[in-house]
């Protein structure tokens, strides 16, 4: 009687979990993720605030954070001024760069099928690019003054912003309009979208050819992609588009899910393929041209936070769009914080950093992925 009792308790410790229970099991784990990134994120926001040539420890920031940006106390005062005024609207806008890039990586992954696409695959980059040189060179906003010793800013960036949004959108535009010629098939979408950006950069350097001096330097400094650029006003927008566009692909996971599956079972399933796969990339593409257009070009981000989400947690849209903009925030905070690291007091522009460090992580996690 023990022996079967026991060979039966045996038996039923061998039965592999029901259903929901493996499911509410991948949940929590999912969960426990999130918070960890979260924490890191929390982490990493106080290592930013505090690093540069003004160094200030976490008891520091968190004491100008919680005085505001006018202390009372006098020595309080230089370390708000410094945290409110120059660090904070930097760091706010590499979490709402880097979440933005990041979900409109995922999105065109998903959508396209396509493990390469990304704002910068497909030409919007590079399309953002030409609008910001035509201003500088074209329509003279190319002149540069010095801030301080550590950065350059362009004297008139709101023409500048204006163009480089419109060359962003209009070549997500071309590509759309080129992929609704062809059916919309995620193979006419992305040939599109390498066309479209060998022909942007062609232009951008035809443009180049005819600049002075000063408009060659300002647009080189405009490529290289920058947060120390960015205030409060360009926080606003960031933040404004990334709530207004980057809910419509979240609300919209559960389509994305059954797109990955094929286009013939999305439509057996009720799904608008066609409609879904517009509005989808309409809306990365506005994201990332968006971004593009108040920080400069900054690549990577959207290619390699939805590939180490994936890695992590699979491939399930509802999941994988918020995760990978999380992921996105930590990697481009990250890699700014480095900049101000690195060979301090000069900071590093932030798109080449993210280049640098962005080009052997997808290496490495291209070997390390089965076939």
């Amino acid at each position: 009687m023990r022996s079967s009792a026991k060979q039966s308790d045996a038996a039923a410790d061998s039965e592999p979990p029901s259903p929901r229970k493996a499911y509410q099991r991948l949940l929590r784990q999912r969960l426990l993720l999130g918070l960890a990134m979260l924490a890191a994120l929390a982490l990493l926001l106080l290592i930013a605030l505090g690093s540069g040539s003004y160094q200030l420890g976490p008891s520091a920031v968190a004491a100008a954070l919680v005085a505001g940006p006018s202390p009372a106390d006098q020595e309080q005062r230089v370390a708000a001024q410094v945290i409110w005024s120059l660090r904070l609207p930097r760091v706010t806008a590499a979490l709402l760069a880097g979440a933005s890039l990041g979900l409109a990586g995922a999105v065109l992954q998903g959508l396209l099928r396509n493990p390469l696409a990304s704002p910068f695959t497909l030409g919007i980059s590079q399309g953002a690019a030409l609008g910001a040189t035509c201003a500088i060179v074209l329509f003279d906003a190319g002149a540069l003054h010095a801030v301080g010793t550590e950065a350059m800013t362009l004297q008139a960036p709101m023409s500048v912003v204006g163009l480089a949004l419109t060359g962003g959108l209009g070549a997500a535009a071309l590509i759309l309009l080129i992929g609704t010629l062809r059916g919309l098939t995620p193979e006419a979408v992305v040939l599109a979208g390498i066309a479209l950006g060998a022909f942007a950069s062609a232009a951008t350097m035809i443009v180049q050819y005819f600049a002075s001096d000063t408009q060659a330097a300002a647009t080189l400094f405009w490529t290289f992609g920058d947060l120390g650029r960015a205030g409060w006003s360009e926080v606003a927008w960031l933040a404004a588009a990334l709530v207004a566009i980057g809910g419509w692909p979240l609300r919209a996971a559960w389509r994305y899910n059954a797109l990955a599956w094929g286009d013939d079972l999305a439509r057996g399933l009720g799904v608008s393929v066609a409609r879904q796969r517009l509005l989808g990339t309409a809306a990365a593409a506005a994201l990332a041209a968006i971004t593009t257009a108040f920080l400069g070009v900054i690549g990577f981000i959207g290619l390699i936070a939805p590939h180490l989400i994936r890695l992590l947690i699979g491939g399930d849209q509802r999941f994988l769009l918020p995760f990978s903009a999380l992921a996105g925030a930590l990697v481009l905070l990250a890699a700014d914080t480095l900049t101000r690291l690195l060979i301090a007091p000069v900071m590093l522009p932030v798109g080449a950093v993210t280049a640098l460090l962005g080009a052997p992580l997808l290496l490495v996690l291209l070997l390390r992925q089965r076939r």
